[in-house]
């Protein structure tokens, strides 16, 4: 097989690929003594089918197999001889050739290929990364506190209800009678709250329900009626309060110290809130220090993407899943997405950045612990963290992520040692504005 090559761009080139007939006929014969073999057809015992009746029947389709066999090893061939970084896989030109398929006969076919790039760039104490560190005020260990005295806090007796209280009614409708209902003031209609707002113990309001409770699920559960009976109902009640619930924070006390952070003193209560403001401070730090780092390294390196064959590898590889509309919607994010992976390969080659099972444990454990303390539960057993780090692992999605951000946090960790980390100081507000 005869293969030339066109070259386009130093990205894109076409491969035109000659294909005589002493190329494919071996394999033609190979595949057509194989359908013989397997070939039932009445009057005949099976494997006994006359040749000539075989290529009748199944001629145009070994003919087929046959050379697409000699364009795929061709092209295999080709691509490993000549150290070729392929993007994706050849693809058949969009310029058609006719062939006419008959055994004995030249064809000739046009594929488009393209490369990926070679990734090589220097980094050294010249180049300049910002590291931001956030200053803890007064104001933030402030807002962390009330936060942590609340979290910990409890309901109890009020008087006049407020916005953000919780009054315990009964409704009342003829002979229908719901006691002992909460209702949460921020939950009622805003055009209905102001009749809420400032109501004691024993006072008596007439409410139309379908203002004040505007999502029906909530006033089914409220009236404990189902909710296909709402409909039907008269919406208007009598509401005699019963007690106001007003949410009180934890007491400033060494019962709360321990509580929250397992210490005594208030000195070490404060101590702790800036300790934790800081760490937190450090995450958002680190993550924006990836984000800028990211930028730095894709524009350092100045990768350029065989982009229009990539777009139309993705539609043909995925088989109508999407439409180049659906392609050219995400593209910005795809492409910077696919420049980094390249860029990242490289600098985890060239210093040595090695992914360990331990490592992929450790990241899923920290996300296991995450998702436990979302729910309140801040000491989980090891081995009951290691079970869900593992299971969370072999989940596809879930484990290509974990990987993905280990990857990452491994590749940065080695650009820090290398760049000069250029520290500024900023406030949380000026920080958090940052694009």
């Amino acid at each position: 097989m005869k293969i030339e090559q066109n070259r386009i761009d130093d990205l894109n080139f076409e491969l035109t690929l000659t294909v005589a007939a002493e190329d494919y006929a071996d394999s033609r014969k190979k595949r057509l003594a194989e359908f013989r073999k397997k070939a039932e057809i009445k009057g005949f015992r099976k494997g006994m089918v006359p040749m000539s009746l075989v290529e009748k029947m199944y001629g145009q389709n070994a003919l087929v197999d046959a050379v697409n066999d000699v364009i795929s090893e061709g092209l295999n061939n080709y691509i490993h001889e000549n150290n070729l970084r392929v993007l994706g896989e050849p693809l058949p030109s969009e310029e058609h050739i006719q062939n006419e398929w008959e055994a004995g006969k030249e064809f000739t076919f046009k594929f488009d290929l393209a490369l990926n790039p070679e990734v090589s760039f220097e980094l050294s104490k010249e180049d300049e990364v910002t590291y931001y560190t956030i200053t803890v005020t007064e104001a933030a260990k402030k807002e962390m506190r009330d936060n942590l005295l609340r979290q910990y806090g409890s309901l109890e007796n009020g008087e006049a209800a407020k916005e953000e209280d919780f009054i315990i009614v009964d409704f009342e409708q003829g002979d229908m009678k719901v006691e002992g209902t909460y209702v949460a003031l921020r939950n009622v209609a805003e055009a209905a709250r102001k009749s809420f707002v400032g109501v004691k113990s024993g006072d008596v309001l007439d409410v139309n329900v379908n203002e004040a409770f505007e999502n029906e699920t909530d006033r089914a559960s409220m009236l404990k009626v189902g909710k296909e009976e709402l409909a039907a109902m008269d919406p208007m009640f009598k509401m005699t309060v019963q007690a106001v619930k007003t949410f009180v924070n934890a007491p400033m006390v060494e019962e709360t110290f321990e509580k929250i952070f397992g210490v005594k003193t208030e000195a070490e209560f404060e101590a702790k809130i800036e300790e934790r403001i800081r760490a937190e401070y450090a995450q958002e730090a680190d993550f924006r220090f990836s984000k800028d780092a990211k930028t730095f390294l894709l524009e350092k390196a100045n990768v350029t993407v065989a982009e229009k064959f990539l777009k139309r590898w993705i539609y043909v590889i995925n088989d109508g899943k999407f439409t180049m509309e659906d392609i050219e919607k995400d593209w910005d994010l795809f492409i910077v997405d696919y420049k980094w992976q390249m860029v990242r390969n490289f600098l985890m080659e060239k210093y040595g950045v090695k992914v360990e099972e331990a490592d992929l444990l450790a990241s899923a454990k920290g996300f296991a612990a995450y998702q436990f303390a979302m729910y309140g539960m801040n000491n989980v057993p090891e081995e009951q963290l290691e079970a869900f780090a593992k299971n969370i692992l072999s989940q596809e999605e879930q484990g290509r992520r974990i990987l993905d951000q280990v990857e990452n946090e491994k590749t940065f960790a080695a650009v820090r040692e290398v760049v000069t980390l250029k520290k500024k100081k900023i406030s949380v507000e000026k920080f958090r504005e940052l694009k």
